[in-house]
C-alpha cells in the first residue's frame, strides 16, 4: 500500500513538472484558493473565518449580557460555546441561550459571594463537517461586586475661581457606574466639571452656583446606592496670597493601547495658579493636539493611548509667588498583534511543512497552536520552531484541517488560522516505470544521521535520468517522511536529524519521466547510541525580589539520559560582553550583589555525567529600583542678588541612579547659627532658584536625588553668601585687573584677578585663545574661578589669549596676553632594569636595612650618574595596600619607624631622568620584639563568692604587646599614694588573664596595678584600680586560719605538693613567727642577739678579706668554672654549700631567694617547687640543715594557690636593692628575685644587668667581697615575690668573679631584659609593706639535726646576710627599688650555718679568705652557737 501511495505521489510530481509548478506549497501560497491542478484532482481552499468575535464585558448582577460571535463559511457552521475551556450545554439551560447568529445570551446574570456561575472566560467554537473547526479569541465576563464606598465625599471649601475636588472611591469594577448629584439633582458634566475614572468629581474655576450639597450615586443595577452628602462652600477671593498646594496629584497609570488616560492635577492657591505639563522633561503641547486635552483645573486627558505615549508626566502648577510640581508614570500595554499570519498550504503525504506565525505585544505574548479546535501538543512530528512557527513532519491524511495560531498576554488575546490540504497523487502516464533500486545499504551510521547508497534498478542500468525518493520512518510509526536526491543519477543520500539509538525503516523509489517505479525492500537500520546530554531546562523564569538580586527558576529538562547532577546558571549585564556563571544544585537560585535597576540576561545549562547539555534561551529581567546610591554631582551656587541664589547640579553618576530619577530634594539653612533646615522638592530639572533669602547672609545648600523608592544621599553642604545690596547689572563688567600666563609643553596656565570695580555683577569669565588669534576657541568659567589650564595645545607655538568678564548684559573689555608653548622633548623609550637581589636585614625592633644590586651598573656597583632609587614598604597584610616610600642614591636604605614584631615587605625601583624601572621582587623581614608599650586593659577586681578575704583580678592583654606576652606582674597595696616599691608583687605566667589573691584584710581598700611582659621585658603599669574587701568574713573559715597566730594573719600558705613530708621540727607559721604575741623582754633579747650576730659576721668578713691570697683566687676561679658549667649540680657532699643570707637592717624579715636551673621558669600565682631531677639528694648533715631551715620558713599553701596580703602589715615582700639610709632597727630580710626568661642577657663590668645598671651591683671597696649572690641565684628564681622561703643546693662559691665570667648561655633569664636597661630604668620596683610589729616576720633557722635527707621535690631557699648596721668602718646600706638611681650597692655577706667543718672550710676558701682552716673552724663554731641561741628564742 505504501508503494502504491509513493507511485501516486511521484506521478503527481511528474505532472506538476510538466505544468511548470514543481512546488505545490509555493503554488498554493501564490494561487490562494484557486485550483492547483485541473481534472479530478481539483481541490480549493475553503473560506472559513469569524466575522465577529466575543469581547470582554463588564456587567452587574441581574443584568443581561450578550457575547457576540458570528462565523462565515460556504456551508453554515455549527456554533458552540466554551466557558473556562468546557463546552456549555445550552439545550437544557434556562438562562443561557444561543442566538441565531451564533451569539450567546445570558439572562439575569447570577453573582454572589460564594456563587459566581456566569463570571469567567468564554470562547466561540465554529465547526463545518468534513472541513474542520475554528475557535475564536477568549473573552472575559466580569460581574461587578456589591456596591460599597471605600471613601465618601467630605465637606470642603474653595475660593472663587479656584478648583475643588470631591472624592468618592468605590470598588474598581463599579467606578463606571458612578454619577453625582448636587442638591439631589444630577450634575451635568462638561469641560469645567468632570468626573475622574476613579469616581471623584473635579470642579474647576468655581463659581457661587457650585456651592451646595453633593453626593455620589452607584447605579449598578437594582436599587441605587447613595453616599453621604458633603457641603461645598465657595469663598470670596482672599485679600492676601494663599499658599500654592496640589490638592490632587497625578498617580501612576497603566493603560492598554486605544484606551483613555486621565492624570488629575488640581492646584489651589491665590493668586489662582496655572498648570502646564511636561512629558519626559519636554514641554507637552496640548493646544491644537487631537489626543492631549488639558481639562479645566489642570488635569490632563490622553485619548487613544499609543505605545509612544509611555513616559514620565510632570504637572507644574505656578503662580506669581511659587511653583509646585508632581510626577507620575504612564505605562502602556499592547494586546497581541500579528506581524505575520499563517498561510494556507497544499501538501502531500510524507512531506514536511511549516506554518509561520509572528506576533508582537507588550508584555511579550505567548503562542500556542490549535488544530481543528484542539490544542497541538509538541512531539517528534509536531514541533515549535523559531519561537512561534509550527512544523509538521511526515504528513499523513489525518493532518488535514484548520490550524490556528493563538497569541495571548496580560491584556488580550488574538487568533489567526490557515488551512492545510493533503492532495491525492495523480495517476502515472503510460510508459515503462523503473524497477526497484538494488542493494540498498547504510554505508555510514552515526547517532543522528545515516548515509544510504544503492545501485540502479535492473530496468535502467545506466540510471542517468533517474531521480530517487527515500522514504523513512521510525519503526512502529505510520508517519513516513521523504527525502529526494538533489540531482539525477545520484545513488546516495544523507538522512539527518534522526534520533540516537533508534531503529528506522528505509526504502528507495526510483522515478523517470513516466512516474515513480517500484519500491526497494525495506531496510532496517539502528542509529548509534549517543552520549545523552540534557536538553534545555524548560520554563525558565526570572524575577527581581530586591534591587540587588534576581531569582531564577526552571524545571528539570525533558530529555537527557542520566540523572542531572547540577546546573550552571549564566548571567550577564545587558550591554556587557562578559558572562558570569554559578553552579546550582536545585531548580532555582537567587543571585545577589547585582546592580540596581539594571537589566540582566540569564540562561541555564544542565549537567549530567556526560557533560553540559543544551542551553536555555536567554531570559531578561531588570532589578528593582531603589533610592539613589550616590549624591548629585557638581553642585554650584550662583548668587543672583541679595535675596536669591541659583543652584545648578548634575545627576548622580551613571550606574548609581538605582531607578528613574523622579526629582531632587533641596535642603538649605543659614550658616551663622543652627537654624532650621528648609526643604524644597523640585522636578527633574537640574537647577533651582531659591528666593526669599536674607541680605548679606551665608547659606548652605545640599541636594539629593529622588526615586519612587525614596531619597538618596545628599551632596556635601555648599555655601554662598547673598549680596549686602543688589549689585549693578545694567552694564557689562569692567576689564579684569590682571592676567598672567604660564606656558608648558602642551598647555598654558592662565590666572587672573577680578575687575577693580566690585559693584558690577560678574557672572563669569570668557577665555579666548588660538595660534596668532584669540578667537579660535572660547571657554567660559565660573565667576569664582581665578585660574584655568588650557589643554591640548601644540608645542613650540605662539598663542594669543584674551580674558573678558561677563554678566547677563554682555561681555566686558578684554585683556590680552600671549605665550609660546615649550618645545616637546622626546623621552628615552628604553626602560630601566629593576634592581635585583633585594635583601632585608633586621637591625632592631623598628629598623630594617634594605640592600640590593643594580645590573645596569658596572661590576663594581659604583654609581656615577644622577640615578636614584625608590624603596617602598608596607606591612604584609592582604588588606593593607598603602605603601610608604623613600628615595636614596645608594644601594642600601635604612628603614626606620617600623612597628615591633611586624612582618614587612619591601621592593625597590630605580629612576634615571624620566626613565624608571618596574618594582623589583619583594623581600620580607620581621622586626624584633619590643617591650610592651601599653599597659594591660580592663583591669577588674571582684570578690570570690563565699570567701570575702579572697579576690579575683581579671584583665585584658595590652593593645600594644609588641611581641608574645609571656607573663604579667600584679602590684597591690593598701596605700595608693605609696611608692611603687612599697607594693606587693604577684607574678602570673604566660597569657593567663585572671589571678586570685587570698587572705586579705576585711573591710580594707586595696589598690591594684598590672604590668605585662614579653621576651624583651616589662611594659608600663595600668592605672590603679581600687577594691574594698567586704566587712563580714565567711562562716566556713578553716580552724587553722585562726591557729596561726598574729603572724599568720598575713601569711601566705604554700602548696608543698604531693611529695611533701612533715617537717622535723619548727613552727608551721609561714615566717616562723611565734604563735603568741611577744612581750617586750623577749623583743629586747632578740634585738641584742641580732646585733651581736651582725658584729661577729662583720668581723669574720673583715678578717677574710684582709688575709686573702693569690692561691685562693686561683681556687676560686676554678670553682667558678665548675659552677657555671651546668645548671644542675651533683648531689655529693662537696657541692653542698650553706645558703646565703642578706641581713637587712631596716626590715627584720627573712625572705628567700631561689635559684632555678630552668632556663624558662614558670611563673605562677604560688611558688613552684622544682622537679626532683633538678635537685639531687645529699646524704650528709647539711641536708638536714637545709631541710630544717626550709621548714622554718614555709607556711601552708592552699590548693587554690592564692596570695595573701591581709594582715601583712608586718611583712613586705620586696627585691633587694641598695639602700642609702640607715634603718632605725635591724631587720633580716631575704627576697626572691624572679626569672623572666631572657636568653640574650649578659653581664657587664661585674654587675648584673638591670634597668638602672645599679641593680645588685657589687660594692667597690678596698677589700674583696666574700660570696656574692650569683646570677643564677637571682635571675633563675621561680619563686613568687612573697614571704615563702625554700631551700637550694646551689654552691655558695658563686662569687663576684663568677658573676663576672658567667657564661651567657648558662645565665638564662634576668628579671629584666637588656633592652630595658636603657629604656625602663624605673620599670621594676619592689613592693614591701612596713611591719606593724618589729618582730612579727623575724625568723632564724634552728640548729639542724643530722639524720634523714630532705625531700628533693621541695624548692630550695638561698638566704643572704648583710653587715651589721653598727660596724664602725664598713657599714653597708640597703635600699629598695626607689633608690635604684644611686651608686651604692648592697654588701652581701656569708653567714655560714653548716654543721660540717670541712664544708665550712671549703666554703670560706672559695670566698677568698686568708683564714687558715683551724681559725675558720673556731669562728664558724662560735657563730653557729649564736645562731642556735637566736633560733631557740624565736621558736619558743
Amino acid at each position: 500500500m505504501a508503494a502504491g501511495r509513493a507511485r501516486r505521489l511521484l506521478g503527481y510530481l511528474w505532472i506538476a513538472l510538466l505544468l511548470g509548478q514543481p512546488d505545490p506549497a509555493a503554488a498554493a501560497a501564490r494561487s490562494g484558493s484557486q485550483s492547483l491542478l485541473t481534472g479530478s484532482l481539483v481541490r480549493t481552499f475553503t473560506p472559513f473565518y469569524f466575522l465577529v468575535e466575543p469581547m470582554d464585558v463588564l456587567s452587574v448582577r441581574g443584568a443581561s449580557v450578550i457575547m457576540n460571535c458570528s462565523a462565515y463559511c460556504e456551508t453554515s457552521p455549527k456554533i458552540e460555546w466554551k466557558k473556562d475551556g468546557t463546552f456549555l450545554n445550552l439545550v437544557s439551560d434556562d438562562r443561557r441561550q444561543l442566538l441565531p447568529d451564533g451569539s450567546l445570551l445570558i439572562n439575569s446574570v447570577v453573582h454572589s459571594k460564594h456563587n459566581k456561575p456566569d463570571e469567567g472566560y468564554y470562547q466561540c467554537v465554529a465547526t463545518v463537517e468534513s472541513l474542520g473547526t475554528i475557535v475564536s479569541r477568549t473573552a472575559k465576563l466580569t460581574v461587578a461586586g456589591l456596591p460599597r464606598f471605600t471613601s465618601q465625599p467630605e465637606s470642603s471649601s474653595a475660593y472663587k475661581g479656584n478648583s475643588a475636588i470631591l472624592n468618592c472611591e468605590v470598588n474598581v469594577d463599579l467606578a463606571p457606574f458612578v454619577r453625582w448629584e448636587q442638591d439631589r439633582q444630577p450634575v451635568i458634566l462638561d469641560d469645567r466639571v468632570f468626573k475622574l475614572p476613579s469616581g471623584a468629581l473635579i470642579i474647576s474655576n468655581a463659581t457661587d452656583r457650585d456651592g451646595g450639597l453633593y453626593r455620589c450615586v452607584i447605579e449598578g443595577g437594582g436599587t441605587p446606592k447613595y453616599s453621604d452628602e458633603a457641603e461645598l462652600k465657595i469663598l470670596p477671593d482672599p485679600e492676601v496670597p494663599q499658599e500654592l498646594v496640589l490638592v490632587r496629584q497625578p498617580s501612576t497609570l497603566t493603560r492598554v493601547t486605544g484606551q483613555s488616560a486621565v492624570f488629575p492635577c488640581v492646584a489651589v492657591g491665590f493668586p489662582t495658579p496655572s498648570v502646564r505639563w511636561t512629558r519626559n522633561e519636554e514641554e507637552l503641547i496640548t493646544e491644537g493636539s487631537g489626543r492631549f486635552l488639558l481639562l479645566a483645573g489642570g488635569s490632563l486627558e490622553i485619548s487613544e493611548v499609543t505605545e509612544q505615549d509611555a513616559g514620565t508626566y510632570t504637572c507644574i502648577a505656578e503662580n506669581a509667588n511659587e511653583t509646585v510640581e508632581a510626577q507620575a508614570e504612564l505605562a502602556v500595554q499592547v494586546p497581541p498583534e500579528f506581524l505575520k499570519r499563517p498561510a494556507n498550504i497544499y501538501a502531500h503525504e510524507s512531506m514536511d511543512i511549516v506554518f509561520e506565525c509572528e506576533v508582537t505585544g507588550k508584555p511579550t505574548p505567548t503562542v500556542k497552536w490549535v488544530k481543528n479546535g484542539d490544542m497541538v501538543i509538541p512531539s517528534d512530528y509536531f514541533k515549535i520552531v523559531k519561537e512561534h512557527n509550527l512544523q509538521v513532519l511526515g504528513l499523513v491524511k489525518s493532518d488535514e484541517g484548520f490550524y490556528q495560531c493563538i497569541a495571548e498576554n496580560d491584556v488580550g488575546n488574538a487568533q489567526s488560522g490557515a488551512q492545510l490540504i493533503i492532495l491525492d497523487l495523480a495517476p502515472a502516464t503510460t510508459g515503462p516505470l523503473p524497477s526497484a533500486p538494488r542493494d540498498v545499504v547504510a554505508t555510514l551510521v552515526s547517532t543522528r544521521f545515516i548515509r544510504l547508497t544503492w545501485r540502479t534498478p535492473v530496468s535502467d542500468p545506466q540510471g542517468d535520468n533517474l531521480t530517487y525518493s527515500i522514504f523513512y520512518t521510525r519503526e512502529g510509526i505510520n508517519r513516513e517522511r521523504v527525502e529526494n536526491t538533489s540531482r539525477a543519477g545520484e545513488t546516495q543520500v544523507m538522512i539527518q536529524n534522526l534520533m540516537p539509538e533508534t531503529v528506522y525503516v528505509f526504502r528507495v523509489v526510483a522515478q523517470n519521466k513516466h512516474g515513480p517505479g517500484e519500491s526497494s525492500t525495506p531496510l532496517k537500520v539502528a542509529t548509534q547510541p549517543e552520549v545523552q546530554l540534557p536538553g534545555p531546562a524548560p520554563n525558565i523564569r526570572a524575577y527581581a525580589p530586591s534591587p540587588t538580586s534576581v531569582t531564577v527558576a526552571w524545571e528539570t529538562p525533558l530529555s537527557g539520559n542520566g540523572e542531572i547532577q547540577n546546573y550552571k546558571l549564566y548571567y550577564m549585564e545587558k550591554g556587557q560582553d562578559t558572562e558570569q556563571d554559578v553552579d546550582v544544585g536545585g531548580l532555582s537560585y537567587t543571585i545577589s550583589g547585582l546592580k540596581k535597576y539594571t537589566e540582566y540576561s540569564f540562561r541555564v545549562v544542565a549537567y549530567n555525567k556526560h557533560g553540559p547539555g543544551v542551553s536555555t534561551q536567554d531570559v531578561v529581567v531588570r532589578t528593582l529600583s531603589d533610592v539613589p546610591s550616590a549624591p548629585p554631582q557638581n553642585l554650584t551656587l550662583e548668587v543672583r542678588n541679595s535675596k536669591s541664589i541659583m543652584l545648578h547640579w548634575q545627576p548622580p553618576p551613571a550606574g548609581t541612579h538605582s531607578g528613574q530619577i523622579t526629582g531632587y530634594k533641596i535642603r538649605y539653612r543659614k550658616v551663622s547659627r543652627k537654624s532650621e533646615v528648609t526643604e524644597s522638592i523640585g522636578g527633574t530639572q537640574l537647577f533651582q532658584l531659591i528666593e526669599g533669602l536674607e541680605r548679606g547672609t551665608e547659606y548652605s545648600f545640599r541636594v539629593a536625588a529622588l526615586t519612587v523608592n525614596g531619597t538618596g544621599p545628599a551632596t556635601d553642604w555648599v555655601s554662598a553668601e547673598t549680596f549686602e545690596s543688589d549689585l549693578d547689572e545694567t552694564r557689562v563688567p569692567e576689564v579684569p585687573s590682571s592676567l598672567h600666563v604660564r606656558p608648558l609643553v602642551t598647555s598654558i596656565v592662565v590666572s587672573w584677578t577680578p575687575p577693580e570695580n566690585q559693584n558690577i555683577v560678574v557672572r563669569g569669565y570668557a577665555i579666548g585663545y588660538g595660534i596668532g588669534s584669540p578667537h579660535a576657541q572660547t571657554i567660559k568659567v565660573d565667576y569664582k574661578q581665578r585660574y584655568y589650564t588650557i589643554e591640548n595645545l601644540d608645542p613650540s607655538s605662539h598663542y594669543v589669549i584674551t580674558l573678558k568678564a561677563f554678566n547677563n548684559v554682555g561681555e566686558g573689555i578684554p585683556l590680552y596676553e600671549s605665550a609660546v608653548t615649550r618645545p616637546h622633548s622626546v623621552p628615552d623609550p628604553s626602560p630601566m632594569m629593576p634592581p635585583v637581589g633585594v635583601q632585608a636585614s633586621i637591625l632592631s625592633h623598628d629598623t630594617i636595612r634594605i640592600t640590593w644590586a643594580d645590573n645596569s651598573l658596572p661590576k663594581n656597583q659604583k654609581i656615577t650618574d644622577a640615578r636614584y632609587y625608590t624603596v617602598r614598604w608596607k606591612t604584609n597584610i592582604p588588606a593593607n595596600t598603602k605603601y610608604k616610600t623613600a628615595n636614596t642614591t645608594t644601594l642600601s636604605y635604612l628603614v626606620t619607624g617600623l612597628k615591633p614584631n611586624t612582618l614587612y615587605e619591601f621592593s625597590v625601583m630605580v629612576t634615571k631622568g624620566r626613565r624608571s624601572s618596574t618594582w623589583s621582587m619583594t623581600a620580607h623581614g620581621t622586626t624584633f620584639e619590643l617591650v610592651p608599650t601599653s599597659p594591660p586593659k580592663d583591669v577588674t577586681v571582684v570578690s570570690k563568692e563565699g570567701k570575702p578575704r579572697t579576690i579575683i583580678v581579671n584583665w585584658q592583654p595590652p593593645s600594644e604587646a609588641n611581641g608574645k606576652i609571656t607573663g604579667y606582674i600584679i602590684y597591690y597595696s593598701t596605700d595608693v599614694n605609696a611608692e611603687i616599691h612599697d607594693w606587693v608583687i604577684e607574678p602570673v605566667v604566660g597569657n593567663r588573664l585572671t589571678h586570685q589573691i587570698q587572705e586579705l584584710t576585711l573591710d580594707t581598700p586595696y589598690y591594684f596595678k598590672i604590668q605585662a611582659r614579653n621576651s624583651k621585658g616589662m611594659g608600663p603599669m595600668s592605672e590603679a584600680v581600687q577594691f574594698r574587701t567586704p566587712k563580714a568574713e565567711s562562716s566556713d573559715k578553716m580552724p587553722n586560719d585562726q591557729a596561726s597566730g598574729s603572724a599568720g594573719k598575713g601569711s601566705r600558705p604554700v602548696d608543698l605538693g604531693p611529695d611533701y613530708k612533715p617537717p622535723l621540727g619548727g613552727s608551721n607559721s609561714p615566717h616562723g613567727s611565734p604563735t603568741s604575741p611577744l612581750d617586750s623582754n623577749m623583743l629586747l633579747v632578740i634585738i641584742v642577739s641580732v646585733g651581736v650576730i651582725t658584729i661577729v659576721v662583720v668581723v669574720i668578713v673583715a678578717v677574710f678579706c684582709t688575709r686573702r691570697t693569690t692561691s685562693h683566687q686561683k681556687k676560686k676561679r676554678a670553682a667558678c668554672k665548675s659552677v657555671n658549667g651546668s645548671h644542675k649540680y651533683k648531689g655529693n657532699s662537696k657541692d653542698v654549700k650553706p645558703p646565703d643570707l642578706w641581713i637587712h637592717h631596716e626590715r627584720l624579715e627573712l625572705k628567700p631567694i631561689d635559684k632555678s636551673p630552668d632556663p624558662n621558669p614558670v611563673m605562677t600565682d604560688t611558688p613552684i617547687p622544682r622537679n626532683s631531677q633538678d635537685i639531687t639528694p645529699v646524704d650528709n648533715s647539711m641536708d638536714s640543715n637545709i631541710h630544717q631551715r626550709r621548714n622554718s620558713y614555709r607556711g601552708h599553701e592552699s590548693e587554690d594557690s592564692m596570695s595573701t596580703l591581709a594582715g601583712r602589715r608586718g611583712m613586705r615582700p620586696k627585691m633587694m636593692m641598695p639602700f642609702d639610709s640607715q634603718p632605725p632597727q635591724p631587720v633580716i630580710s631575704a627576697h626572691p628575685i624572679h626569672s623572666l626568661d631572657n636568653p640574650h642577657h649578659h653581664f657587664h663590668s661585674g654587675s648584673l644587668a638591670s634597668p638602672t645598671r645599679s641593680y645588685l651591683h657589687h660594692q667597690v671597696s678596698p677589700w674583696p667581697i666574700g660570696t656574692s649572690m650569683s646570677h643564677s641565684d637571682r635571675a633563675n628564681s621561680t619563686e613568687s615575690v612573697r614571704n615563702t622561703p625554700s631551700t637550694d643546693t646551689m654552691p655558695a662559691s658563686s662569687s663576684q668573679a663568677c658573676a663576672e665570667h658567667q657564661d651567657p648561655e648558662s645565665s638564662t633569664g634576668s628579671y629584666l631584659t637588656n633592652s630595658q636597661e636603657e629604656d625602663s630604668a624605673q620599670n621594676l620596683p619592689t613592693a614591701h609593706v612596713r611591719p606593724s610589729h618589729p618582730l612579727k616576720s623575724f625568723a632564724v633557722p634552728a640548729v639542724p639535726p643530722t639524720g634523714p635527707t630532705y625531700d628533693p621535690a621541695l624548692p630550695s631557699t638561698p638566704l643572704l646576710t648583710q653587715q651589721a648596721p653598727n660596724h664602725p668602718v664598713h657599714s653597708v646600706k640597703t635600699a629598695s627599688i626607689g633608690t635604684l638611681g644611686r651608686t651604692r650597692p648592697p654588701m652581701p655577706v656569708v653567714v655560714p650555718s653548716a654543721p660540717d667543718v670541712q664544708e665550712t672550710t671549703r666554703m670560706l676558701e672559695d670566698s677568698e679568705s686568708n683564714y687558715e682552716p683551724d681559725e675558720l673552724t673556731k669562728e664558724m663554731a662560735h657563730l653557729e652557737g649564736l645562731m642556735k641561741d637566736l633560733n631557740a628564742i624565736t621558736t619558743a
